[in-house]
């Protein structure tokens, strides 16, 4: 659309909003094809606004508000002062991502509201309408009334038309790694699960009927409704509290150690708001509403920003064949001023050597050494200085093992674990990074196990909110791509910081060794829910599925191998880890094509199906390629299904690699047990697919030049 017609068209929905404001009890009403929106301010003058899709009430009039320190309470008794509105029409192109361009149309309305009294405060909101859902923000006017303030609560309402199926996990103010549950809205009890964060339930999960965000939803008349935010800047991050007898859901942030959950000070503009909603499933996963809501590109030269599938000296540590620790004996450290080595610590120059070999012969980009410095041995203590980000074990040679990277073409990844120490890495963030530029790390893995300290804070506050964009920045300054672990779950921000490849913030394919693991159903709930907000670091790739772990012969994963080959699709990122371990690898090399082959940036994306909870299949091509990756997962149920392949070119032919599930092939009985074929195609052509319990397909399309 051109500026002149946008502009336009602009011109007479502001008029039209105008001319509804006319009389105050009037509601204004927008609608972006089948979403529909309303805002209107009730007669007690609560600023109050409703959702709708096609036909059918998705969000029903839902106040909005604030309750600031000092008793000042924003929540009604307001008068309208003006309305803004503009319609929005673009094109922009992410850096990386699932497709190669992005379109931004929405109509935006900003209400100018004004609280009656002798000390008026200005309050506007801002509603982006798109057609996939709405977004909305509050922000603070510089105004003579409202400076430097506290907000106790953020009162935001979701009025839900009924007792939703709901994909759910406790509202931990540390952890998102729980198992999800699948229930009615009003079955929620997020004191269901044993606590996992450290600290108490009282402390770190206080409400026992609040959820984390992104909360999915399906209702009973087939309506998809996902409930997030979007560019979490400077700001408490928002978790919702269910009314389970009258199916509303309301803002809830998570507090600092004085209990307070936001400290700003005017002008001020909050997170968005974010609710995607549609009748087909497969739109929520399609939507970049989420990204368009955040600013563009902080970083001007991006060239040097590239995505990458890499291997770690991790998993072997995860299963207990070897440690992250050098020694066993901290007394050889304090009492006697030499460490004591235990003979079990992976991170030594052989076994990374080996590991840069095997990285090397398969075109595996990567390499990221977990357990190298100095710390490991006191990580989960309670203890605010515990690692060196400098100091490698004595075994560790990290000049050698650089350059014998870079001779092989390996590009190393840095690894600085915090142990929550988050003050200790602040003091010694330049420092590290460098010594990453000094030795030729251009990525990064944080983390953030155990409680925070500064203590009292929590891993999903406004403080933390603000280390993590601290460390983002920083890594940006440094030339080094960031991936963190154990921080608030994604907002979009990867637009603004395109150096952020990914984050875990969730339950990870490392849980599969863990306790009861990671139940088959998982990987079809994460894209909607987990994954909405930005790239999961989920580590799919395991080969051996059965006795990995000394000890405990009884574990295993919850997939098949087929199944962990499809995850490089359906779970995005554009950092992906082949994770298992060499030797594992080995016995199954036309498998391990796929990873060598598979894309991690893409020109187009197709959802083809979905369901949460149930099976997901997406269809990916390769950037600058002709070449299409598909994946297709499911959960506990084994599925048959037709793929058709219409989103291929005319007039071209291809060869369709095929990775699927043996003929016997189920998670719990025989999980490696896969079968390889190719045949030719074309866009007429349909693949008949079936996926084992806990199984996937993963296929490769190449053409035939």
């Amino acid at each position: 659309m051109s500026l002149k017609r946008n502009l336009f068209y602009s011109l007479i929905f502001s008029m039209l909003v105008l001319k509804c404001f006319s009389q105050s009890s009037t509601p204004v009403s927008v609608r972006m094809k089948n979403v529909g929106f309303t805002f209107t301010l009730n007669a007690k003058g609560v600023p109050q606004y409703a959702v709708s899709y096609s036909k059918n009430n998705a969000i029903l009039p839902s106040s909005l508000g604030f309750k600031l320190d000092q008793n000042v309470s924003l929540t009604e008794n307001f008068r309208l002062i003006k309305v803004d509105s503009v319609s929005v029409d673009e094109t922009w192109k992410p850096v990386w991502g699932e497709v190669s361009q992005i379109r931004n149309h929405y109509k935006q309305l900003t209400v100018h509201l004004a609280q009656q009294g002798e000390k008026p405060i200005l309050l506007d909101i801002v509603f982006r309408i798109f057609e996939d859902g709405v977004g909305f923000r509050y922000e603070f006017p510089a105004q003579q009334n409202l400076k430097s303030f506290i907000v106790k609560d953020e009162v935001t309402e979701f009025n839900m038309t009924g007792d939703h199926k709901t994909f759910w996990i406790p509202a931990d103010f540390d952890s998102n790694e729980y198992k999800y549950t699948s229930s009615p809205l009003s079955q929620i009890n997020a004191h269901k699960w044993d606590l996992i964060s450290s600290g108490k339930i009282e402390v770190n999960i206080p409400d026992q009927y609040a959820v984390q965000t992104p909360l999915m939803m399906k209702s009973a008349n087939g309506l998809y409704i996902n409930i997030h935010e979007a560019a979490l800047i400077d700001y408490s991050s928002m978790q919702l509290h269910v009314d389970r007898r009258n199916f509303k859901l309301t803002s809830s942030l998570v507090p600092d150690a004085r209990g307070n959950k936001a400290y700003m000070r005017s002008p001020f503009k909050t997170p968005w708001r974010t609710i995607i909603v549609s009748d087909r499933a497969t739109d929520i996963l399609s939507s970049k509403m989420i990204l368009n809501l955040n600013e563009p590109s902080k970083i001007e030269n991006t060239s040097w920003i590239k995505p990458m599938k890499f291997m770690g000296v991790w998993w072997e540590m995860q299963v207990g064949r070897t440690s992250w620790n050098y020694t066993d004996q901290m007394d050889s450290l304090y009492l006697k001023g030499k460490y004591i080595p235990n003979g079990r610590h992976a991170a030594n120059t052989e076994n990374v050597k080996h590991y840069i070999d095997f990285a090397a012969k398969n075109g595996i980009e990567g390499l990221l050494v977990e357990g190298w410095n100095k710390g490991w041995e006191e990580w989960t203590d309670d203890k605010e200085e515990k690692f060196d980000f400098v100091t490698p074990y004595p075994d560790f040679d990290v000049q050698e093992i650089s350059a014998y990277a870079k001779q092989n073409g390996v590009k190393m990844i840095m690894h600085n674990e915090t142990g929550g120490g988050a003050t200790s890495y602040e003091r010694q963030m330049d420092t590290a990074f460098r010594f990453m530029n000094k030795y030729g790390y251009g990525s990064l893995k944080t983390g953030y196990v155990s409680g925070i300290i500064p203590r009292g804070e929590h891993h999903d506050g406004q403080w933390m909110v603000n280390h993590y964009i601290r460390s983002i920045e920083k890594a940006a300054q440094h030339h080094v791509t960031i991936d963190i672990h154990e921080p608030t779950r994604p907002t979009g921000l990867h637009r603004t910081y395109p150096n952020f490849l990914a984050s875990e913030a969730g339950r990870g394919n490392e849980w599969n060794f863990f306790i009861d693991g990671n139940p088959p159903e998982h990987e079809t709930i994460l894209p909607f829910t987990r994954l909405i907000g930005g790239p999961m670091d989920y580590t799919p790739g395991v080969f051996k599925l059965r006795n990995y772990a000394p000890g405990a012969p009884d574990r295993q994963m919850h997939s098949t191998l087929a199944k962990q080959l499809a995850l490089y699709v359906t779970m995005y990122s554009p950092l992906q880890m082949a994770a298992d371990i060499p030797e594992n690898y080995e016995p199954h090399m036309d498998a391990f094509k796929f990873i060598q082959d598979v894309a991690v940036d893409w020109d187009d994306t197709k959802v083809i199906a979905a369901e949460p909870g149930a099976y997901i299949t997406i269809a990916r091509k390769a950037k600058g390629k002709d070449d299409w990756f598909i994946g297709a997962i499911t959960g506990e149920d084994k599925r048959k299904s037709t793929l058709s392949l219409d989103f291929l070119d005319k007039n071209k032919k291809y060869i369709a690699t095929i990775y699927g599930d043996g003929k016997d092939a189920d998670w719990k009985t025989n999980p490696e047990s896969y079968e390889i074929k190719s045949v030719s195609v074309n866009r007429n052509s349909k693949l008949k697919l079936l996926l084992a319990s806990g199984g996937g397909t993963a296929i490769h399309i190449k053409p035939i030049n």
